[in-house]
């Protein structure tokens, strides 16, 4: 008697680059090695052993087309994706990337019977009419940024194709995201990133967020955890199909400094605010999750200490092997 191969599950990752992408990649081929993976970016990039890396454009629908047939892909998570400071510099290519790029996964997901899809959203949904604290799982959302306004419609849209084709398309509306493997990418809650780069290399940073702002944070390895209990959860526990609120801690630039200074005694911010003090300004301070925590039981393991120990500890390692 033969025992037949399973079948592997072929994944694209669309943005593999990315501080997220490039991580998922990595945890994915690391977790599931039953997957066969395909990287893509815009530009030839780093792609973890094991894994196929091709260059791709996701406006490019054409190309996007041919790669999902040649592969049989299965599954996709798209990541690609203009950041909320770059999108306000450049609204009109924003929205074109965020919005038709999106659609293109939709549409030949549909087509080409992908079995799972996972687009991410962002806190960047809400806006000034949504509370402050502790934002509920439905509240009012009026994104005041191109970025934003792209997210929230991103969600309807994941949701249309849910109730409409019956795709199975899965998200979660990330806070900041801070991790040491990549540099920053352009985002509002990029100086929670910044910060530590700087405190290395100099001592010293120069906040362009003021000291008392709050924002929602979590570190890289939770965000990937918390993408992956998603996508393997049962779809009959998931009661939101437009995004998933997520979080796992809160904290000004000021706490942030004060928990890199117990570590470094004489580091030192200051504070020059400039365009993104106005995006903050629009996003909540305190994000409630417990829908996610109900439904498929996500749960963080990151706080602010372990995050700064975590930053610091492979930030330190990685300047001394460039020595």
């Amino acid at each position: 008697m033969h025992n037949t191969p399973k079948e592997r599950t072929v994944t694209l990752i669309i943005g593999s680059s990315g501080q997220l992408g490039s991580e998922l990649a990595s945890t994915l081929l690391k977790e599931r090695p039953d997957k066969t993976l395909i990287c893509s970016d815009l530009h030839q990039g780093p792609a973890p052993d094991g894994a196929i890396f091709e260059t791709l454009d996701v406006l490019d629908k054409s190309k996007l087309e041919d790669m999902i047939r040649r592969h049989g892909v299965q599954e996709i998570y798209h990541l690609a994706a203009m950041l909320s400071a770059k999108g306000e510099q450049n609204s009109a290519m924003a929205w074109r990337l965020n919005m038709e790029g999106l659609l293109n996964v939709l549409e030949l997901s549909v087509k080409y019977g992908v079995g799972r899809v996972f687009w991410p959203s962002s806190i960047a949904a809400f806006g000034p009419g949504t509370p402050r604290d502790l934002v509920p799982q439905w509240p009012v959302m009026d994104p005041r940024t191109v970025y934003g306004i792209s997210k929230l419609s991103g969600e309807l849209w994941c949701q249309y194709y849910v109730q409409r084709f019956g795709l199975d398309v899965r998200s979660l509306r990330y806070p900041g995201i801070i991790s040491w493997h990549t540099p920053p990418g352009g985002g509002t809650t990029d100086y929670a990133v910044e910060i530590f780069h700087e405190a290395l290399r100099c001592g010293a940073y120069t906040s362009f967020l003021q000291a008392h702002t709050r924002l929602p944070m979590m570190y890289i390895d939770d965000a990937v955890r918390a993408t992956l209990e998603l996508m393997q959860a049962d779809g009959e526990r998931l009661s939101v199909r437009t995004s998933y609120n997520i979080t796992a801690m809160s904290f000004t630039p000021l706490e942030l400094a004060e928990a890199i200074q117990r570590r470094l005694p004489h580091f030192q911010i200051d504070y020059r605010v400039d365009f993104r003090q106005a995006i903050a300004d629009t996003w909540p301070a305190v994000i409630d999750d417990q829908v996610a925590r109900d439904d498929w039981g996500w749960n963080h393991h990151f706080d602010l200490s372990a995050l700064v120990d975590e930053m610091l500890t492979n930030l330190a390692a990685i300047r001394e092997r460039q020595r």
